[in-house]
């Protein structure tokens, strides 16, 4: 028996709330001193890798899984890898929206508002991996606010 999937449609809210929502983070994020940042950043890549876990697409979801805690693994320690986390999730959040299930049941768009979330995050992590690879260990945005 084959199952259909409906694509949600997505309106204004969906794509506005995950921005809003994205940049609240990085602003949060940014007020973290370095390196509580980039673990906590590299730990959410891997608890984001888990969540599509029986979420319609078989074996898929088992290598997704092996591939992104590998990433999520070496994202403890640099930046780069924390932005190829961030960047990896919203393609299999676009696979979920158009053919699976949705990371939240009682919302039909939420994978969508993910694919939007987490590439806004990753900018910020490449921002933060450049300005390390300059040598730079503070906040490349200029948000970060030294503790007193």
């Amino acid at each position: 028996m084959e199952v259909s999937h409906i694509t949600p449609a997505v309106h204004a809210i969906d794509v506005l709330g995950p921005a809003a929502a994205a940049g609240l983070f990085v602003l949060v994020m940014s007020r973290l001193r370095d390196s509580p940042r980039r673990k906590l950043m590299a730990v959410m890549t891997a608890g984001f890798a888990t969540a599509y876990l029986g979420g319609g697409l078989g074996m898929w979801e088992f290598w997704y899984f092996v591939a992104a805690s590998f990433v999520a693994y070496r994202a403890l320690d640099s930046y780069g890898f924390v932005a190829i986390g961030w960047l990896m999730h919203p393609v299999w959040d676009l696979v979920h929206h158009f053919y699976g299930n949705p990371i939240w049941p009682w919302m039909p768009t939420s994978s969508f508002g993910c694919a939007v979330f987490d590439p806004i995050v990753a900018v910020y992590a490449l921002a933060l991996a450049r300005s390390h690879a300059r040598g730079h260990t503070d906040d490349a945005m200029g948000l970060h606010v030294p503790a007193a």
